[in-house]
């Protein structure tokens, strides 16, 4: 029996990964430029530099190498959108104001375990042929069900806190939570279709990801933080 299953990377062509690379490289110098440095603005450019380095690596994986073999751009790929979910719920709290740490740090906590396993375990991460719109990686069987539930659990906390911080927060506050909220789903929506309709694409999900990620950048810099400092 083979012990590894081979999720396809469904995402966009080589240029487009690159297209997306540069807008969220962009959003995160805007948000560099435009906004005071403070918690909040690390983070969201913390998340804006993970989405950008998750293209760059499914890039190099497709297109030819700089710097790594394949094999460790796919590593730093999966270890790039492993920490968008503690980014998240930690973005949340800052945004909320919200001063307990539990959860971030056990977000954190979580994402260093498998950040840990991809770069030193020897099958944590095999990369493999680019083939047209999607790359071929492979990785133990009982790893998928593991890091779908660390990867969705995370978001739909993520979406719950903020909704529950929403309610008594002050206008720009509970503006800016519900749209990071709209950002989250549109993350996440078209995930969840794509694997009811396919349920074979489930061991894929982080990697199915990468192409709506942009619509959680342009949010997060089009409408989260704007009117987080809409004061």
């Amino acid at each position: 029996m083979n012990k590894f299953k081979k999720p396809k990377l469904y995402c966009f062509s080589p240029p487009v990964m690159l297209a997306t690379l540069a807008i969220e490289l962009v959003l995160a110098l805007y948000t560099f430029w435009r906004y005071k440095l403070n918690t909040v603005t690390r983070i969201a450019m913390a998340l804006l530099v993970c989405l950008a380095l998750f293209q760059w690596a499914e890039y190099n994986v497709c297109e030819g190498t700089i710097f790594l073999d394949s094999l460790g751009w796919a590593k730093l790929g999966y270890v790039a959108i492993t920490m968008l979910p503690p980014l998240g719920i930690h973005l949340i709290y800052q945004l909320s104001g919200d001063k307990r740490r539990r959860i971030p740090v056990l977000g954190y906590i979580l994402a260093a375990l498998f950040v840990g396993y991809f770069l030193l375990e020897a099958d944590g991460v095999k990369a493999g042929a680019c083939l047209g719109n999607y790359v071929i990686f492979e990785n133990r069987d009982e790893f998928y069900p593991i890091y779908a539930g660390y990867y969705y659990g995370l978001l739909i906390i993520a979406i719950v806190y903020a909704y529950i911080q929403s309610k008594a927060a002050a206008k720009n506050i509970r503006r800016s939570l519900c749209s990071l909220m709209i950002g989250y789903i549109l993350f996440m929506v078209p995930t969840t279709f794509v694997n009811i309709v396919d349920p074979s694409t489930i061991s894929g999900i982080p990697s199915i990801m990468c192409g709506f990620a942009v619509l959680l950048a342009a949010t997060l810099a089009g409408k989260v933080l704007p009117e987080y400092f809409d004061k």
